[in-house]
């Protein structure tokens, strides 16, 4: 992990900017080619609570499992449901450098999980049958050939 600077502030305040544009609750670094044990999430009501978890590691979790839908950013327009655990005990850096733990459940334990798979490089289509991913595929593959048609006129 990089110093705890100025450089790093402004890389969080712009991953906190970009998914609140997406209107995402989540944005690891990796999603923005940056390879960094880096995530920001807000998972508030009012949107304004956003949390940053550097180095975030798994220190418990319920032995049950949920059943919930979720989207990515890096997978626009795809909603699919993936079980996870119900609830996590997560252990992170917060930005001021300063070490945690907080206990996430409902949507701030998927938020969680989810963009801490992506630090693994991991997307939640992997969770999804080989039958939806190939689904998945040829969809994203189908948009981009008519984005590129429409911007070839």
């Amino acid at each position: 992990m990089q110093a705890f600077d100025a450089k790093l502030a402004r890389l969080i305040d712009d991953m906190i900017e970009t998914m609140y544009e997406a209107d995402g609750v989540g944005l690891a670094a990796t999603q923005v080619d940056v390879h960094l044990r880096l995530l920001v999430m807000d998972t508030s009501e009012a949107r304004d609570q956003p949390q940053v978890l550097i180095n975030p590691e798994l220190v418990a979790h319920s032995e049950e499992w949920k059943l919930n839908e979720e989207g990515c950013l890096s997978v626009p327009t795809i909603y699919d449901q993936v079980e996870r655990y119900a609830w996590v005990t997560v252990r992170a850096t917060g930005r001021d450098g300063e070490p945690f733990e907080f206990k996430a459940e409902g949507l701030a334990a998927v938020c969680v999980q989810h963009e801490m798979d992506h630090l693994l490089g991991k997307v939640f289509v992997e969770y999804l049958s080989p039958l939806k991913r190939e689904r998945i595929k040829t969809k994203m593959i189908k948009k981009a050939r008519d984005e590129q048609g429409r911007r070839g006129r």
